[in-house]
């Protein structure tokens, strides 16, 4: 199958790649690889074994286009596509621009006020969804949480109450601490997934309560591609807690190595109540 002429001049293609296994490249991927003049891929290396895997031969120039270079590479590339070239945008798994290099392109060629389009693939983040047990009717995508664990935590206890899955990705070195935070904020009882190498020899996915989930990560080191997958949140009560037992909350995550801001702010955030209440309680007469 030829790509369409129209998609021939002055257009950039987002080609959704195999998450791990070739089986899973589309037909208008192929042809858009084999077709483009230029492919801009997060790895060149990684790009020519996918060809060698589906016996395609990329004909155009290869460029790379990864974090370190999109600032200077985006440019060079707008102007391949005012010249009426086809541009081909492949990242090392699934779509480009979802927590991947892309979206300081698309912005530019759409400013630049030229065409984009994609070949869609498989994507991580549906994938880990429907592979978790866990409710798909209504989901959020929350990409990589901040490194350091001070804003880590900030984050994740302004996400506590969020009534709808939640989605993350997450390096292997990480997945521990991410996960002990994560049953600090959201409870150790919440139900969650933690899919690893997803369509890869060694895939596995590890259903159980978040609480749990931290301890088989800190006996061991999960390695690979990692998307957990966490559920929301109950309907929030419609009794609020009382003031001793929303203090003692408080206390336990700060034993666990939350900081009390945030200690108070995932209390907070799991009942309803005001921030400024909770802190009250916490600093009242006495303690």
């Amino acid at each position: 199958m030829e790509v369409p002429e129209e998609d021939r001049n002055g257009r950039l293609i987002l080609v959704g790649a195999p998450l791990g296994n070739p089986g899973d490249a589309s037909q208008r991927m192929r042809d858009a690889l084999a077709a483009a003049d230029v492919v801009a891929a997060e790895d060149t290396r990684r790009l020519g074994r996918l060809a060698r895997d589906l016996d395609i031969t990329v004909a155009g120039r290869i460029v790379s286009y990864f974090e370190g270079n999109e600032e200077r590479r985006t440019p060079e590339l707008v102007e391949a596509l005012r010249e009426g070239a086809l541009v081909a945008l492949v990242t090392d798994g699934g779509m480009p621009s979802v927590s991947d290099p892309g979206y300081r392109l698309v912005r530019a060629a759409l400013d630049a006020g030229l065409p984009v389009t994609a070949a869609p693939g498989p994507s991580a983040v549906t994938t880990a969804l429907a592979l978790s047990g866990l409710p798909t009717d209504r989901f959020c995508f929350e990409g990589f949480l901040p490194r350091a664990p001070g804003a880590r935590r900030s984050r994740l206890a302004a996400l506590a109450g969020e009534e709808r899955t939640q989605v993350f990705f997450e390096a292997p070195h990480r997945l521990t601490a991410m996960l002990a935070d994560l049953a600090a904020a959201f409870g150790a009882d919440r139900p969650a997934a933690v899919c690893r190498e997803l369509t890869k020899t060694y895939e596995e996915v590890l259903r159980r309560p978040l609480g749990a989930l931290a301890e088989w990560a800190a006996a061991g080191e999960p390695k690979g591609e990692i998307t957990v997958v966490v559920a929301g949140a109950p309907p929030a009560s419609a009794t609020r807690p009382p003031d001793e037992a929303l203090r003692t909350e408080v206390a336990d995550l700060e034993a666990a190595g939350s900081s009390r801001r945030d200690a108070i702010a995932m209390v907070a955030e799991r009942y309803g109540v005001r921030r400024r209440e909770v802190y009250a309680i916490v600093h009242g007469p006495g303690q």
